[in-house]
């Protein structure tokens, strides 16, 4: 589904990403763990196309998209839900839905609103207030159901976890988990390690720009090493 090599990049003159090589299998959870400022919301960043790559190259479904702009990765079904949400407070729960929806005009958005609030009933309750009188966990569903609307085949998760009370952590990890079921691809950015690995089948850990531990999620959690740095254990 998605491939990585070499990706390097910077911000003026500062290297960010020094070298990141990383794989995702179609039907995976991955994980991308790591201390705050480890590079991972900027790796995502460069995968989705709003951060410039120096050099390396991101293959999408067999296709080179290192310099494909954002909005043609977007149809191409490489979603992101950015991290703190950005979603346009001033307008309703429905208009940011079809604010996702923005590549369609056909009567699937529909459809496709209709699962979203199945799957987010809490949002369809609230379809028709602003999106910024909602909870933080709330924001964070609106921001996953905003995504899907794109009918990503691959979804790129950055930190949703970040600000919310430990029972809504749960609750959207589930949602995560879920994500198999609707034969999407997952891409998870996390500083909660735990939470992520937990739910992931794969796992990579990022330190200062670079890779230093990759395997099986369940192999990463039982790491000495990285239960010591990472998981508090």
């Amino acid at each position: 589904m998605l491939t990585v090599e070499g990706l390097r990049s910077r911000y003026g003159r500062i290297e960010v990403l020094h070298g990141i090589d990383l794989t995702v299998a179609s039907g995976e959870i991955v994980s991308v763990v790591g201390a705050n400022g480890a590079g991972k919301t900027t790796l995502l960043r460069c995968l989705s196309g709003v951060q410039p790559v120096s050099t390396g190259t991101i293959t999408f479904r067999g296709d080179l998209i290192t310099t494909v702009p954002a909005h043609r990765r977007a149809a191409r079904g490489l979603a992101q839900v950015p991290e703190a949400r950005q979603i346009f407070t001033n307008l309703t729960v429905e208009e940011n839905l079809r604010l996702g929806a923005y590549l369609f005009a056909d009567e699937r958005v529909d459809k496709d609103m209709a699962e979203a609030f199945a799957m987010f009933p809490i949002l369809k309750e609230k379809r028709n207030l602003a999106a910024g009188g909602l909870s933080g966990g709330q924001q964070q569903m609106l921001a996953i159901a905003r995504a899907l609307m794109t009918r990503p085949s691959c979804l790129l998760l950055d930190e949703p976890s970040m600000g919310l009370a430990p029972i809504l952590v749960a609750q959207i990890f589930e949602v995560v988990k879920g994500m198999k079921a609707l034969d999407v691809t997952v891409l998870l950015v996390e500083q909660n390690a735990f939470g992520a690995l937990s739910i992931s089948d794969r796992g990579y850990v990022m330190e200062t720009g670079r890779i230093t531990f990759s395997g099986a999620a369940a192999e990463l959690v039982a790491d000495p090493r990285i239960r010591e740095a990472y998981l508090g254990i």
